[in-house]
C-alpha cells in the first residue's frame, strides 16, 4: 500500500474509481450469470415508462457501474500517459459516456429479442387448424378448434356460419375473432 500513498490526490481518486467500479462490475457480472437481478435501473428519460418496459435507458445502475469504470480506467491511463488535469477529465468522461451508450444500446437490443408470451387472438386469423369438438352449421352452436397460435397448440371455442355441420378432424379456417375469445371458422379453404 505504499505505491498508493504515495500518489496525488487526483490519481487516488482515479484509482478508487477505477477498483470500486471494477468490483461493483464483477459483482453485478455473477449475479446475472447466477441469475439474479440488480433492481436498481431507473428511467429518467422523462417518459414516464416505469413499467419496466424495453424502450432505450441511458441512466441506469448498470450503466453508471460501466461508466465508472471505464472512467476510473481511463483516467489512470491518462495519467500515466502524463496527459493534463483537464485533459484527462475530459477524455475519461468521455469514454466513461461512450461505454454508457454502448451499454444502453445493447441493452436495449437484447431486450427487444425477448419474445413476449402473451397470445394475440388476432394471429388466428387466416391460419387453419382441425376441428376437434364437433360444430353446428349454421351458428348452431360452439364446438372447439385445435389450432397453432405463435407457436403453440391452443383449443379454442368456434362457432360457424357454414351450411353443414363440422364433424371432429375437419380442416378450418378462422375467418375472424370474436370478443377476443370465440373464433368464426369455415371448412371453405381456398
Amino acid at each position: 500500500m505504499t505505491w498508493f500513498t504515495e500518489l496525488d490526490f487526483f490519481e487516488k481518486t482515479y484509482w478508487i474509481i477505477a477498483v470500486l467500479g471494477s468490483f461493483t462490475l464483477v459483482i453485478l457480472l455473477v449475479l446475472t450469470f447466477l441469475g439474479g437481478e440488480v433492481d436498481g435501473d431507473v428511467d429518467m428519460d422523462g417518459d414516464g415508462d416505469i413499467d419496466g418496459g424495453a424502450g432505450f435507458q441511458f441512466f441506469t445502475f448498470k450503466n453508471l457501474v460501466g461508466f465508472l469504470t471505464i472512467f476510473g480506467w481511463t483516467g489512470i491511463g491518462c495519467i500515466r500517459s502524463d496527459f493534463g488535469m483537464m485533459a484527462t477529465i475530459g477524455i475519461s468522461v468521455f469514454c466513461g459516456l461512450i461505454m454508457m451508450t454502448l451499454m444502453a444500446t445493447l441493452f436495449y437490443l437484447l431486450a427487444g429479442m425477448v419474445e413476449e408470451g402473451t397470445m394475440r387472438m388476432s394471429n388466428a386469423v387466416g391460419r387453419t387448424g382441425e376441428v376437434y369438438l364437433p360444430i353446428k352449421g349454421n351458428n348452431g352452436g360452439f364446438g372447439k378448434v385445435q389450432i397453432n397460435i405463435q407457436g403453440s397448440l391452443h383449443e379454442i371455442q368456434a362457432f360457424t356460419n357454414d351450411d353443414k355441420d363440422l364433424p371432429q378432424g375437419t380442416i378450418v379456417r378462422v375467418e375472424k375473432v370474436v370478443d377476443d375469445t370465440i373464433l368464426l371458422v369455415t371448412s371453405n379453404i381456398s
